[in-house]
């Protein structure tokens, strides 16, 4: 149990048997009345976003979550598998588990596992990404950083927007969370 008062985001609360991860929280102290919590909970198997109150200082459980280093192995057509850093157990999880962490998943990538009572919950991935343009069309002369976008297919099979100026065979930065191209990667 836990006081409303010690929410975090990313935390998991049991709330009437339903996980739900917290993610986004405030304080906030009417011009009368008790203070009170504001959250937007996020259900971790479903995704289904909801606001909710609590007044403050009020008990809630929190769900015991195990987040596990874990790497990515393969897709082997119904599961993507990952195995454990600390013990080699290897572990299947379905692609509705995975959801939209599957456009960036790479062999041998590292990525986190939440897991509560041995039913896996949902992928974390690092906040952005490497990865290898596959296929965009051509860039013309006078394209410029600042000028439009144009489809770009990763080496995942994923497309995202991109500058014009790209072409096939780079390697760009993308944003895990939003899909959004961050920049162009040199070495």
């Amino acid at each position: 149990m836990a006081s409303t008062n010690d929410l975090k985001n990313g935390m998991v609360l049991n709330l009437d048997g339903q996980l739900w991860s917290v993610v986004w929280f405030q304080h906030h102290k009417p011009g009368k009345g008790g203070a009170v919590m504001r959250t937007k909970l996020k259900n971790v198997l479903s995704g289904k976003v909801v606001d909710k109150t609590f007044n403050a200082d009020v008990k809630v459980e929190v769900a015991n979550v195990d987040k596990r280093d874990m790497t990515y192995l393969y897709n082997d057509g119904a599961a993507y598998v990952f195995m454990d850093k600390q013990t080699y157990e290897q572990l299947s999880i379905q692609p509705e588990t995975v959801g939209d962490a599957s456009h960036f998943l790479l062999e041998n990538q590292d990525a986190i596992v939440a897991v509560h009572n041995e039913l896996p919950l949902y992928v974390e991935l690092p906040a952005s990404v490497e990865l290898t343009v596959e296929y965009t069309e051509p860039g013309l002369q006078g394209d410029r950083s600042t000028g439009g976008t144009k489809p770009a297919k990763l080496e995942t099979g994923y497309t995202i927007n991109v500058p014009l100026f790209l072409t096939t065979g780079e390697k760009v930065k993308v944003d895990t969370r939003t899909g959004d191209y961050l920049g162009r990667v040199t070495s």
